[in-house]
């Protein structure tokens, strides 16, 4: 199976408001970079779109290292969160519905594909790929405001 590094990012403007997420793809010496953005979103909804085209962007099912500066995505999958809301029918510990469950139930299906290790970067911090990918989003967000005006 091939070992792929994806960093992902997702950034808004006003929350909700204009929105967009970028990813790059690392396998050995390749690298690919991809954006978009949505005219009306929230920050949480660009962070788990990123992830989700990412893995979309895979043709075969690969070991992934995702990186990510977003604790709601990260701490998903590592402290369980996804887990417990499944178990009770995608309510929250505060008994709420969970929020973005449609973007949820995509990256759960990309989970069964592919074999994924999240991983939480520092935002706006010295990575270069994270930057990167903080970059491309913003450039969205900037692109949809301009269409706006």
């Amino acid at each position: 199976m091939k070992k792929v590094i994806l960093y992902t990012d997702g950034a808004c403007s006003g929350n909700p408001g204009a929105g967009g997420w970028a990813f790059v793809l690392k396998y050995n010496q390749h690298q690919k970079a991809c954006s978009g953005g949505e005219k009306e979103t929230t920050n949480n909804r660009m962070e788990l779109t990123a992830v989700i085209k990412g893995l979309e962007a895979l043709k075969e099912p690969c070991n992934v290292k995702v990186y990510s500066d977003s604790a709601y995505v990260v701490n998903a999958f590592l402290q369980n969160w996804i887990v417990s809301w499944q178990v009770n029918n995608w309510k929250t510990a505060s008994k709420h519905d969970v929020l973005n469950k449609d973007l949820w139930e995509k990256l759960l299906k990309l989970t069964n594909y592919h074999t994924i290790e999240f991983n939480k970067v520092k935002g706006h911090a010295d990575d270069e790929l994270n930057n990167l990918c903080d970059r491309l989003a913003v450039s969205e967000v900037q692109k949809i405001k301009v269409e706006q005006n």
